[in-house]
């Protein structure tokens, strides 16, 4: 390890919502993303996927709905997987990466604090910090679903403190410049609308998924600022969408859509999830 990159790393981040979100049993955890792929339906994707929206609910919720993103990369080989997820506990202005390795009960993934450092040196908008990591249960929840897909990769986790366009537009594209030469995933961690009525969850979930599938973020912040749908990721999914097309996707689809209704029963007040791809 350079000296460098070691004057960066930090201690290992550890797992805060196991035992809330997903089971704190390794054997209990595998066991249920086992089930949870088996149910997912690959789809013939012959391109290469840059990126992926996943939810970050309690797996009970939107387990399933994640395994039908994370089934379509399941075996493809990636140097690097990019997480970006959003802030929900702490305060902070632009983006957060932590140079330490993620723990959760399936082990350590590493992180490489030398792309971390790259990432940051790309512009004053994205620092190094464990602010948004400490407690954040959007960026964790997704690790495991990583550790059972895919093989040998080095996580990036960021979380967005802003979701404003510009901070958007300057992490999408450090993202693509930073990693143009390397094989890399890049996550879209976001649920959708929260605690409407059915109906209504459908209505203002379907203007993400058009803006999604249309593959047009600025569409899609016009809509998320004129309050015409809600998605607590929408940065992340904007930032994906903005860098995955810079490295050559193409296209966008949606694989899966539901409501925590599916398995509270409550359709009173649920909340929206969504599982897509952005490929080439």
């Amino acid at each position: 390890m350079s000296t460098e990159k070691a004057s960066i790393a930090r201690p290992p981040r550890r797992p805060r919502v196991a035992g809330f979100f997903y089971p704190a049993e390794a054997k209990k955890l595998r066991n249920d993303l086992d089930i949870f792929y088996a149910q997912a339906k690959p789809v013939d994707i012959p391109g290469v996927i840059f990126g992926i929206v996943a939810p970050h609910a309690g797996y009970v919720y939107s387990g399933q709905v994640a395994a039908e993103a994370y089934k379509q990369v399941q075996g493809r080989p990636y140097q690097f997987v990019i997480v970006i997820a959003p802030s929900h506990r702490d305060y902070l202005r632009g983006v957060s990466v932590y140079p330490g390795d993620y723990i959760t009960p399936l082990g350590p993934v590493p992180v490489n604090a030398d792309y971390c450092r790259k990432l940051t040196a790309a512009s004053d908008r994205i620092i190094l910090s464990e602010l948004g990591h400490r407690d954040e249960h959007a960026l964790e929840v997704q690790v495991p679903f990583l550790q059972t897909s895919l093989k040998d990769f080095q996580l990036i986790p960021l979380v967005m403190g802003s979701q404003d366009m510009d901070t958007c537009r300057v992490l999408g594209h450090a993202i693509a410049n930073v990693f143009q030469n390397t094989s890399i995933l890049v996550v879209a961690s976001s649920d959708l609308s929260h605690f409407h009525p059915q109906s209504v969850a459908e209505h203002l979930d379907r203007v993400v998924a058009d803006d999604f599938e249309n593959f047009d973020e600025e569409k899609l912040y016009e809509h998320i600022m004129r309050q015409e749908c809600e998605a607590c990721g929408a940065g992340p999914m904007i930032a994906a969408m903005i860098a995955t097309r810079q490295l050559g996707a193409e296209h966008a689809r949606v694989l899966s859509y539901r409501t925590s209704g599916a398995v509270s029963g409550d359709y009173e007040q649920v909340v929206g999830y969504l599982a897509g791809i952005l490929h080439a």
